[in-house]
C-alpha cells in the first residue's frame, strides 16, 4: 500500500511541477513583450524629439514661409495732433424786421449765396411815407413861424436901440425865435426818422453768406419784437473748425503761436480718409476744460469749394512738427512683446532676424524709426505670426522681385 501511494504522490508532484514551469514561462514571455514595447516606444519618442530638435536647429532645411516685406527708406514725416472738430461759421445772423408792417416781397431763393447789402425782402412802406409827409408839412409850418419871429426880432432890436420898447419885450422875442428853432430841429428829426423807417422797409443782408430756409411767408404782419426772424444767414467763406487737444500738447502749440509760426490744419471726413480742406490755426482758447483735460483750438479755412458745412463733424489734424531725413517703415511691421518693440528683418540669406527698434512717431500707417533699423533693410509686414528667429522665408509680391534685382 505504501508503495502504491508513493508512486501516486510522485506522479502528482511531477504534474504540479510541470504545470508551474509552464506558468512561469508564460509570465516571463509577457514581461519580455512588455519590455520590448516600452523600449520601442522610448526609441520612437527619442527619434521624434531628435528630429524636432534637428528641425528647430536647422530651419534652413524646412519649407520657406511666404511673407510680405517692405524696404525701410529715408524721408520726412509730418507729426500731427488730432482732434474731433466741429465746423463753426464766423458769423451767423438771424435777420429780423426793424419795423412793424406787412411782409410784402421776397427777393431771394432759399439756399442762395448772397453778398452784404443785397436786398432780401421788403415791408409795406406806405405808412412810413405818410409819416414822412406829415413831418415835412410840420417843418414847413414851423420854418414859416421861425422866419416871421426872426423878422420881428430884427425890428425889436432896432426899436430897443431907439429906446422905443422895453428890454423885456426884446428878450421875449429872442426866446420865441429860439423856441421856433427848436421846433424846426424836432421836425427835421421826425423827417429823418420817417426816412429811416422807409430804409428799414428794405431788408438787406448784413453779411456775405448762405441763406437758409424762409421762416415767414409773404403777406404776414411782422413786428420788430417778434422772437423768430425772417431767415438765417451763415457765413461759409471763410469758416472755422473748433477742436480740442490734450492739455499736454498745449505748451508746444502755444510756443509756436508766440513765435509767429504758421501752423497748418487739415480737415478730414469722419473716416479720416478723405481730405476736405486745408487751413491754419488761428487761436487757442483761454482756459482748459477741467472735466476732460483738453483745450479748444480754432482753425480758419477758406472753404472755396464749400466742402465744410456748419455744425459738421470733421477730424482735424494740426501739423506740430516735421521729422526730416528719418528712417521710415510701415507701422504694420511693428511687433510688441515683453522685451519691447521689434521687427522681423529679412537677411540676405533668406532668413529672418528679430531686431529691437525704437519708434519715434507713428503717423498715417508709417512709423519713424529712432534706432535699430537702417535704410534699405527689409521688414516683414505680413505673415510675421508664423516666424521665429532664423526662420527661412520666401518674399512675395513686388518686394521679392526688387530683392532679386538687388534693389533696396
Amino acid at each position: 500500500m505504501r508503495s502504491v501511494k508513493t508512486e501516486v504522490d510522485r506522479e502528482s508532484e511531477t504534474k504540479n511541477a510541470s504545470g508551474g514551469g509552464r506558468k512561469a514561462k508564460r509570465l516571463w514571455a509577457v514581461i519580455l513583450a512588455v519590455l520590448i514595447v516600452v523600449a520601442a516606444t522610448y526609441a520612437f519618442v527619442g527619434r521624434t524629439k531628435e528630429k524636432g530638435a534637428q528641425a528647430a536647429q536647422s530651419p534652413a532645411t524646412t519649407r520657406a514661409i511666404p511673407v510680405a516685406a517692405v524696404a525701410a527708406k529715408k524721408g520726412d514725416m509730418n507729426v500731427y495732433i488730432n482732434g474731433l472738430g466741429l465746423v463753426t461759421p464766423l458769423y451767423t445772423v438771424t435777420v429780423k424786421s426793424r419795423v412793424d408792417g406787412q411782409f410784402m416781397d421776397v427777393h431771394f431763393k432759399e439756399g442762395q449765396i448772397v453778398k452784404k447789402d443785397d436786398l432780401l425782402a421788403t415791408i409795406d412802406p406806405r405808412p412810413f411815407q405818410v409819416q414822412l409827409s406829415q413831418a415835412e408839412g410840420q417843418m414847413v409850418h414851423d420854418e414859416a413861424l421861425l422866419k416871421n419871429a426872426q423878422i420881428d426880432l430884427d425890428r425889436y432890436r432896432t426899436l430897443w436901440q431907439q429906446d422905443s420898447i422895453p428890454k423885456q419885450q426884446l428878450d421875449t422875442q429872442v426866446a420865441l425865435v429860439r423856441q421856433y428853432e427848436g421846433s424846426v430841429k424836432t421836425d427835421q428829426a421826425q423827417i429823418d426818422n420817417a426816412k429811416l423807417q422807409l430804409v428799414y422797409c428794405r431788408i438787406c443782408s448784413p453779411i456775405d453768406g448762405r441763406v437758409g430756409l424762409r421762416l415767414v411767408d409773404p403777406g404776414n404782419i411782422i413786428h420788430a419784437t417778434d422772437t423768430n426772424g425772417l431767415i438765417v444767414i451763415t457765413q461759409l467763406q471763410p469758416i472755422t473748425v473748433i477742436f480740442p487737444i490734450p492739455e499736454d500738447n498745449l505748451p508746444a502749440v502755444y510756443a509756436k503761436l508766440r513765435a509767429g509760426d504758421r501752423m497748418p490744419v487739415d480737415a478730414y471726413d469722419r473716416s479720416s480718409k478723405k481730405k476736405l480742406a486745408s487751413g491754419q490755426l488761428q487761436t487757442v482758447d483761454n482756459q482748459i476744460d477741467p472735466t476732460t483735460g483738453t483745450v479748444r483750438l480754432k482753425a480758419v479755412f477758406e472753404n472755396k469749394d464749400y466742402s465744410l458745412f456748419p455744425n459738421q463733424f470733421v477730424n482735424a489734424k494740426l501739423l506740430i512738427n516735421v521729422l526730416r531725413g528719418t528712417v521710415l517703415m510701415p507701422s504694420a511691421a511693428i511687433q510688441r512683446d515683453s522685451q519691447g518693440t521689434s521687427v522681423y528683418v529679412v537677411k540676405p540669406d533668406g532668413t529672418v532676424e528679430i531686431r529691437l527698434v525704437s519708434i519715434a512717431e507713428v503717423e498715417g500707417g508709417n512709423a519713424a524709426v529712432g534706432s535699430g533699423l537702417a535704410e534699405g533693410e527689409l521688414v516683414v509686414v505680413d505673415g510675421a505670426e508664423r516666424l521665429r528667429e532664423g526662420t527661412k522665408v520666401e518674399l512675395k509680391g513686388q518686394e521679392s522681385g526688387s530683392r532679386r534685382q538687388g534693389a533696396p
